[in-house]
C-alpha cells in the first residue's frame, strides 16, 4: 500500500494505491473516489462498545468504511470534510495520539482506539480524551490548515498552543500549563499550552 498526498496544504487529497486483496479503513464520508471493481463493507470497527467510545468520547464515527482491493488492485481517494492538509504516518509497532477529528484513514495493521488523557488535560479545549494507534501499517491524519512536522531531541522541550496539537509520539511526555502568568493567559490570547519533551515527533496544524 502506498500513498500520495495531493494538493497541499489547503485542499490536500489522499492518493492510495492498493495491492491485490489489500485494505484500507477510513472515516465515515473520507472517500473521494476509487476504482469500480474495489469491495466497500460498512461496520463499527472493534465492536459496538469500542465504537462508541471513539464516537463520543473520540469525535469519530460510529461506523468506518473499510475497502479491499480485487485481484487487480485498486486505487481510492480521501480527503478530509475541511479545507486543509494530509499527513502520512508510517507506523512500525509504536503508539501514536491524535486530537479528536484528526483520524482520516488507515491499513489494517492498526488499531484505534480512544485514551484517556489523564487530569492534566483538565483545563485543555482538546478536552481529556484522544485517539490512540497502535500498531504496523499507513495512517492518514487530516488538520484544519497546514500539517508540520516538529522532531525532538532526548531531553528537549517544545511548546504547542492547546489548540494546534494534532498528534504525538507516546515516547513524548506531556503537560498542560499556562503559557506564562494568569494575565498573559487571559489577555493574551493564547490560553494554555501543552510543553512535550522528547525524544519522539509531533504534528501541528497552522489553523
Amino acid at each position: 500500500m502506498r500513498a500520495e498526498i495531493l494538493y497541499k496544504p489547503a485542499y490536500s487529497l489522499a492518493v492510495v494505491t492498493m495491492d491485490p486483496g489489500e485494505s484500507i479503513q477510513a472515516e465515515s464520508g473520507a472517500m473521494v473516489s476509487m476504482s469500480a471493481d474495489l469491495q466497500m463493507e460498512t461496520k463499527a470497527k472493534g465492536g459496538f462498545l469500542q465504537s462508541l467510545g471513539r464516537a463520543m468520547l473520540g469525535g469519530e464515527s460510529f461506523f468506518m468504511n473499510k475497502f479491499t482491493a480485487s485481484t487487480a488492485g485498486g486505487e481510492i481517494t480521501l480527503a478530509p470534510a475541511l479545507p486543509g492538509d494530509v499527513h502520512q504516518l508510517d507506523l512500525n509497532g509504536q503508539t501514536v495520539f491524535l486530537q479528536s477529528g484528526s483520524y482520516l484513514a488507515s491499513s489494517e495493521g492498526l488499531a484505534i482506539d480512544t485514551a484517556w488523557g489523564g487530569s492534566k488535560t483538565f483545563f485543555s479545549r482538546e478536552g481529556l480524551i484522544l485517539l490512540k494507534i497502535s500498531g504496523n501499517g499507513l495512517l492518514l491524519i487530516s488538520s484544519y490548515g497546514a500539517i508540520h512536522k516538529v522532531d525532538l531531541a532526548v531531553g528537549e522541550k517544545y511548546v504547542v498552543d492547546t489548540g494546534h496539537l494534532v498528534s504525538f509520539d507516546s515516547s513524548l511526555s506531556y503537560v498542560v500549563r499556562k503559557v506564562a502568568g494568569w494575565k498573559s493567559t487571559i489577555l493574551g490570547g493564547e490560553g494554555l499550552v501543552v510543553e512535550l519533551t522528547g525524544p519522539g515527533s509531533l504534528t501541528i496544524q497552522t489553523r
